[in-house]
């Protein structure tokens, strides 16, 4: 092969680099060796590079694709979630494992109309977004289904209800915010945890609004990042960059992140209304790909739903019908 990409953490468990088409550069895919056959986690975004990739891989460690017994996906992303169906039909039907939550944003998304597309441009629009965007936005979320086809069977796997993966037992525990049904997989007794995109190192994980699942998501994902914190950690094998071992500082970390990014946004608006859109552009400017600006502005918009129901601003109707939001004079903390 031309370049690492395959590290093994520990016997039996490897890290797979799987490249992306985005600034990211590549997600993280586990493969862990069982005595009846082998586990994949997070497979990887649908491209021919990838499937190469995995194909090359899979020969290095002389695998066949018939010896892989399950899929298992921490979320429904499409660069975790892509390459599921295509190793189910490789590998002979192996069952593709996600929570129900994820399954039912994979049919909204990728399923059939795509709903998810025409509820997601109207928040936009009803948030700010210009209107010539939204073509250019539709085209984009239409662009991943050949990345995350051909659509495995699924199978819903719930918190705190042990997985067996090869031959160790994992306890699913619901990690949300980042993704709504989001789950880690928790080896008590190695105190390791395969954690996803719920905490990264180096990076934050994107925290966005999603209409008709969590209605206020980094609530939620800030009371996660509390409970996570708690759990006695050794290693935690994340969805981007390395492994690392400083789980729950990272978990805190990232809550300090968040309550900067609050005040950043406060103190915006305290100088005058502006929408979600517009507070999006002052924060992360006008260079934004199309890609980008979807991830930043239901992220903005996640970061405002939760100010408003901390009371710390509040939302008006302009003219046109855009929400508006300022902020309230109040000695509360943001958070």
């Amino acid at each position: 092969m031309t370049r690492t990409i395959r590290t093994e953490w520990q016997p039996g468990l490897h890290q797979i680099k799987v490249p992306l088409p985005f600034p990211l550069r590549w997600v993280n895919s586990y493969l862990l060796e069982g005595t009846d056959g082998w586990t994949v986690i997070d497979p990887g975004l649908h491209t021919p590079e990838s499937v190469g990739l995995w194909e090359e891989t899979l020969a290095e460690m002389e695998i066949e694709f018939n010896e892989i017994v399950q899929i298992v996906l921490t979320h429904h992303h499409p660069d975790h979630y892509g390459l599921s169906g295509l190793f189910q039909e490789r590998s002979g039907g192996a069952p593709v494992y996600i929570s129900s939550t994820g399954a039912s944003q994979i049919s909204q998304l990728w399923g059939d109309g795509m709903p998810m597309s025409d509820r997601l441009m109207a928040v936009f629009l009803l948030h700010g977004l210009d209107r010539q965007l939204t073509e250019p936005m539709r085209e984009h979320m239409g662009s991943f289904i050949p990345q995350v086809s051909p659509q495995p069977v699924l199978t819903s796997i719930e918190a705190d209800v042990s997985l067996l993966i090869a031959g160790r037992e994992y306890r699913p525990i619901h990690t949300p915010g980042h993704a709504d049904g989001h789950l880690s997989f928790y080896d008590e007794v190695r105190r390791e945890l395969i954690c996803g995109d719920h905490v990264l190192p180096q990076i934050t994980p994107n925290v966005g609004y999603l209409p008709g699942f969590d209605p206020n998501p980094l609530r939620t994902y800030l009371r996660s990042l509390d409970e996570a914190a708690s759990l006695q950690v050794g290693r935690a094998y994340p969805g981007h960059r390395d492994p690392f071992t400083t789980y729950a500082e990272r978990a805190e970390e990232i809550v300090l992140h968040h309550e900067e990014r609050l005040l950043q946004m406060r103190t915006l608006l305290q100088e005058r209304p502006l929408s979600a859109y517009a507070l999006c552009r002052e924060l992360f400017g006008d260079r934004l790909s199309v890609h980008q600006l979807r991830f930043a502005l239901s992220e903005t918009i996640a970061h405002v739903i939760y100010m408003q129901e901390e009371e710390q601003i509040r939302e008006k109707q302009a003219e046109d019908g855009t929400l508006l939001y300022e902020a309230l004079q109040t000695n509360r903390s943001v958070f």
